[in-house]
Formats: structure tokens, C-alpha cells, sequence
């Protein structure tokens, strides 16, 4: 299997080899004495976060092999700081260059701006990987796979580079001890193909992570999306606002489970939903512009690309919308998950405090 790079992990990377190993071991023995340590379990907390409700459980990093946590992103993690995952198949299939690396940098610089650590998720020679260097990022974006949350053995296996669905990077965010993400907009049930269904789905029925997106992907059955979320008992908050955004648009005509109204308000939701039991929670941000025409848009990419199947469909299609709208649909993703991204830092930093 091929040998992790010194350079990918992020800040925190260099120096000598016996300074970097120095500095892994000392990151260990912190992960591990805050997982000994444990939550606060049974007290109640009177912060901005707790208001009286029972802290939720935070959540120890499961320690293996296949794991490989940047020193900011462990430290943090041991410190309880804010930290936010983020996903690279935006990086690596979503977006064209040089506007993946733009929504790269953006989101993290973001995250920074509030506080937070962003921990960017992908798959690097076979090791999962959490909190990327710019050398990291740029070979993510110059060849990777599209790896979802089925394919994470495989691409560990064979030493792969692979960029990570959300359903990936929430597995591995959940795996490293990390309750936030940010994404532009989750998958969910095809238009017309009710049985082709995303594993962003199943995953936020299986790990306990708040995904701040969009909504979902207005090329998506928005209505049959929601009715899955509700089965997997996946709750769907809407942040400040009524209405399930539809990526390029804040209006699909779909409500939302709840409302919450700000970062302290949101915390607070997600501390109850968690400590009664919820696993993923989906927290929907109203995009910050509209595409115009966006409806006739998508049917017409839809239209012309309906034989398409698989994993390239998404990417495919988006990238359809991205002709026919000139470019403003790249434009409006771009600003889109930056703004996700620094809302969900707003988010976990209350959460942290």
C-alpha cells in the first residue's frame, strides 16, 4: 500500500520526521485522556449551549489504523474546540477548476473566521483522512474517485485518492469524534426513479452529525426526499426559515420539520435531538442568491441527460445546469457552501461553549 505523504495531512505537518512523530504520540495521549475523561454525563450545564438541557455526549474518536487526524484537527478535538468536517466531491467531481479549489480554500477560511477548525475529509493512498494541508486539497481536486460511504473499504484497500460524498465524510467525520459538517446540498431520491436513492440518506439515519446544506439538489424529488428523512426519523431544520431550500433556490413548496431561529437556538435543538437518541439532523440554510429561471433549467438538463445512470448523474447534471445558466449556477455553489460552512463554525462554536 502506497505511503501517506507528509505533506497532505494539514497545518501542524511539518518539521522532521522524529518532530512529527513527537508530536503524533502527544495528540494520541490527548485524544485519549479526553476520551477517559468523557462528557460531563448527568450534569447539567448552564451556558449558551445548555440552558438547562443535559449536555450531549461528545463523542471520543475511535482510534484505528485507517484513521489519520491532522494535528490542528486532534488538538482541537482533545480541547473540545468547534471543529466542522468538510466534504471533497465537490473538490474532486462537483465543481470545475479553478472554482473546486475556491470553494475549498473559501469554506475553510470560513470556518477559521469563526473560531472553528476545519477538518476537510478525503481518502489519501488508502488512509482516511481528516484536516488536509493545500498539498492534500490540490491532489483531491487534480485525480481522485468519487467515494461514498460503500466505497471506503474498497479505496482503502487499494491505496486509492478519493474524494468523499457526504455520506463518506459523515461515516469518517462520526469515526474521528467530529458532530458538524458543511455541504452544498445533500442527495436524495431521483425525479422519475424513485428506486435510485442516495446514500446521503441512509448515512444521516446512521451517524450522529448536523449536515448544514442547502437542502437538496434541485435536480432531486424534493417532496420524496423529505418523505425518506421522515422515515429514517431524520430531523429537517430549517435555519430561519419555513421552507426546505432547493439548492439554487430558497422555495421548493416542501416545509420543514422545525424551525430554529439562530446559531444559539440551533445548538440548543441539536443537543436535545442528540441526547434523546437522533442520529443525523439536517440542518437547511436558505442559499445566498437565486438562480433565475432555475426551474426551466433543470428540467431541460433533466430532459436531456435522462438516460444517464450511476454515480455520474449528479455530476453530470450539474454540470449541464452550469451551461445553461451561463456559469451563475457554479457562482451561486461556490458562495452557497462557504456560507454553510461559516454558519455551521457559528453553530458548533455555541455548541462548544
Amino acid at each position: 500500500m502506497p505511503r501517506l505523504r507528509p505533506d497532505d495531512l494539514g497545518a501542524g505537518g511539518g518539521g522532521g520526521r522524529r518532530y512529527r512523530r513527537r508530536r503524533r504520540i502527544r495528540c494520541r495521549v490527548l485524544l485519549r485522556v479526553a476520551a477517559r475523561r468523557g462528557p460531563d454525563r448527568g450534569r447539567r450545564t448552564w451556558g449558551a449551549r445548555g440552558l438547562g438541557i443535559r449536555a450531549a455526549r461528545w463523542s471520543a474518536p475511535q482510534l484505528n489504523h485507517l484513521l489519520r487526524i491532522s494535528d490542528e484537527v486532534a488538538a482541537a478535538l482533545a480541547q473540545r474546540r468547534p471543529v466542522v468536517g468538510l466534504e471533497t466531491s465537490i473538490l474532486g467531481q462537483g465543481l470545475p477548476a479553478p472554482h473546486n479549489m475556491r470553494a475549498a480554500l473559501g469554506c475553510e477560511a470560513a470556518i477559521r473566521d469563526e473560531g472553528g477548525v476545519p477538518a476537510t475529509v478525503a481518502v489519501l493512498d488508502g488512509r482516511l483522512c481528516v484536516g488536509l494541508s493545500h498539498t492534500g486539497l490540490e491532489r483531491v481536486a487534480a485525480a481522485s474517485v468519487k467515494v461514498s460511504s460503500r466505497d471506503l473499504g474498497t479505496a482503502v484497500a487499494h491505496g486509492s485518492v478519493g474524494a468523499t460524498t457526504v455520506a463518506a465524510t459523515m461515516r469518517v467525520a462520526a469515526m474521528a469524534g467530529i458532530r458538524f459538517m458543511a455541504t452544498g446540498g445533500i442527495g436524495g431520491v431521483h425525479r422519475g426513479r424513485p428506486e435510485d436513492e442516495s446514500a446521503d440518506l441512509l448515512e444521516l439515519g446512521r451517524s450522529p452529525v448536523a449536515v448544514f446544506c442547502s437542502g437538496a439538489k434541485i435536480i432531486l424529488d424534493l417532496p420524496s426526499t423529505l418523505e425518506r428523512l421522515e422515515t429514517l426519523s431524520v430531523p429537517v431544520l430549517g435555519y430561519a426559515c419555513d421552507e426546505f431550500p432547493a439548492f439554487y433556490t430558497r422555495h421548493s413548496g416542501c416545509g420543514v420539520s422545525a424551525r430554529v431561529e439562530d446559531a444559539g437556538d440551533a445548538a440548543r435543538v441539536l443537543a436535545a435531538a442528540w441526547d434523546s437518541g437522533t442520529r443525523g439532523i439536517v440542518v437547511a440554510v436558505p442559499p445566498t442568491g437565486e438562480l433565475a429561471r432555475a426551474d426551466e433549467i433543470t428540467h431541460q438538463a433533466l430532459a436531456e441527460l435522462a438516460d444517464i445512470r450511476g454515480a455520474d448523474v449528479t455530476p453530470r447534471l450539474l454540470a449541464r445546469v452550469a451551461e445553461l445558466s451561463g456559469g451563475r449556477s457554479v457562482e451561486l455553489n461556490v458562495d452557497l457552501v462557504i456560507h454553510n460552512a461559516r454558519l455551521a463554525a457559528q453553530v458548533a462554536r455555541v455548541f462548544a461553549t
